[in-house]
């Protein structure tokens, strides 16, 4: 009986709602039948497969367009293998250009230093007739693809302990009485630096202009990143981060880009250059700590019309930072204080600068190697065309070694490195692996007995086409005796690698080293 009520009940509430929602109702059960007749499963494979072959055959249509083909086969590769992770991947990361507003300000900013090179450096500029053989065509290289002239009448001087150089850029900054301008791919406030941020604080209370510039990205990686914000603007800096990635503020470009320079101007007369970032020699991390790890790096300071070279790189990426063009180079007159006899030119790179200029320009400087080539590298994971100028140098008698760390910091960079040693062994290269717990960070090479290349470039795909880098060229018999001196004390402090050593490295190791360097493609 109740069972009979219930339905009666249901039936007059249905006559009373009306035909309206007895048609409804028949309706929705008329869909819920529709949709139960439907084998969903086969749907959804269906759709899936039409989009896992859109995506694989447009990117046969994308990817390899004005892409070198190894880092098109790998991103392909990446793509066919897991297409929607690798399209994700591939539209975060697969374009090195940054945002078409900053390559228009880049390419406006290397055109007025060109300007500014050929109108008012000219009696400064080194003739051709006094370089040596092939140097000479390398510098031209250089200077067509985004280099500035060699110039003549400088003096270089290295320094290869951490704690001395931020001291010594620490008094630049103490006896400035202008400006001073800093650019640093990691610039943190900890006990190491203090004294540099209190040059800073004492400069700006006298009355100097004091401008800094550090990636952004790499800053907010470090401990420490607020602290070092509140130490500049609390010292009077007027300071800026470098390709930042905020979508919110309206900045964004490729979020692994960049900015690797590290370069100090005290009013255009004193310069430093190098690979040693501002920071602690472990960098302030625990894991570091817990492994003993400190870096050793290497800084050049440089006087001479060489130091313009470097306030035009820092005054470049100034304006493509804050939109401010400086002044002070186009009004002020070109230094033509000659100090020394060291011919030097500024070479720098990265994404704003088409044509890999430093790759090139190293290329072609060891192709000139007629005795000897010594590298230092902490992350090489070279392009073919430098493995191609090492093996015909040593095929043609060159003596060719590599300074390289023995550990890594850097998991797959560290094991894409060690995919090359092999060819390198096979070819007559000499590998000298820098003992624990150091991280041989330096970045330099020299060709024979007078030509030598320091800066901040690696030689790895990342720095040939990811980074914003400044490397300088020098001419000079003195400072490459210098340098010499800087190997000698890495070979005093290393183990070479034989072919012997290497060919007992485990399988796991091989497969490991095999599966990195696949990776370093993907740019």
């Amino acid at each position: 009986m109740p069972a009979v009520l219930h339905a009666l009940g249901a039936a007059a509430a249905a006559v009373a709602a009306g035909p309206a929602v007895a048609a409804d109702e028949a309706s929705g059960e008329a869909i819920i039948g529709w949709a139960s007749s439907i084998n969903w499963p086969w749907i959804w494979t269906l759709t899936l497969l039409v989009v896992d072959n859109v995506i694989r055959i447009g990117a046969l249509f994308v990817v390899p367009r004005n892409r070198r083909p190894t880092s098109g086969m790998a991103w392909l590769l990446a793509i066919f293998l897991f297409p929607v992770p690798g399209l994700l991947l591939f539209l975060i990361i697969g374009s090195p250009h940054p945002p078409r507003a900053r390559r228009k300000k880049q390419a406006a900013i290397n055109q007025l230093v060109a300007k500014i090179s050929q109108e008012e450096e000219r009696e400064l500029v080194t003739p051709e007739s006094q370089l040596q053989h092939g140097l000479d065509t390398a510098v031209a290289l250089g200077r067509s693809l985004g280099a500035q002239p060699m110039l003549s009448g400088n003096t270089a001087s290295i320094c290869i302990d951490y704690e001395e150089s931020i001291a010594r850029m620490a008094q630049a900054i103490r006896e400035a009485r202008d400006y001073v301008h800093i650019e640093f791919y990691l610039l943190a406030l900890d006990d190491t630096t203090a004294d540099f941020f209190e040059a800073i604080r004492e400069a700006t209370a006298r009355g100097v202009v004091v401008r800094v510039l550090l990636d952004y990205i790499t800053s907010v990686r470090y401990p420490g990143t607020k602290r070092t914000a509140r130490a500049l603007t609390a010292a009077g800096a007027q300071w800026s981060y470098m390709l930042p990635v905020r979508p919110w503020r309206g900045q964004y470009q490729r979020p692994d880009l960049r900015n690797h320079r590290k370069l100090l101007v005290a009013d255009g007369t004193v310069g430093f250059m190098g690979s040693q970032n501002l920071i602690d020699s472990s960098y302030n991390k625990p894991a570091n700590r817990r492994r003993g790890l400190h870096w050793k790096d290497l800084m050049v300071r440089v006087e001479g019309p060489v130091v313009l070279g470097l306030e035009a790189v820092f005054q470049g990426d100034w304006y493509l930072e804050t939109d401010e063009l400086l002044t002070n180079l186009l009004e002020s007159e070109i230094e033509t204080r000659r100090p020394g006899d060291l011919d030097c030119q500024i070479v720098p790179s990265g994404p704003g600068f088409a044509g890999e200029n430093n790759l090139q320009v190293f290329v072609a400087l060891m192709y000139t190697a007629r005795r000897r080539i010594s590298i230092t590298s902490p992350y090489f994971v070279p392009d073919g065309s430098i493995m191609n100028a090492i093996r015909a140098a040593t095929a043609r008698g060159v003596d060719v070694e590599l300074f390289v760390s023995e550990i890594g910091d850097q998991p797959v960079v560290y094991h894409a490195q060690r995919s090359y040693y092999e060819e390198l062994l096979r070819a007559g290269v000499r590998i000298m692996m820098f003992r624990p717990p150091y991280i041989l960070h330096s970045k330099h090479f020299t060709v024979d007995d007078a030509v030598a290349v320091v800066g901040s470039s690696n030689m790895d795909q990342r720095s040939f086409n990811l980074n914003m880098e400044v490397s300088m060229v020098v001419h000079g018999e003195s400072f490459v005796e210098e340098l010499d001196g800087v190997n000698d004390y890495y070979r005093r402090n290393s183990r070479e690698l034989t072919l012997e050593e290497w060919e007992k490295q485990p399988l796991r190791s091989q497969l490991l080293d095999g599966l990195a360097r696949l990776t370093s493609a993907l740019q």
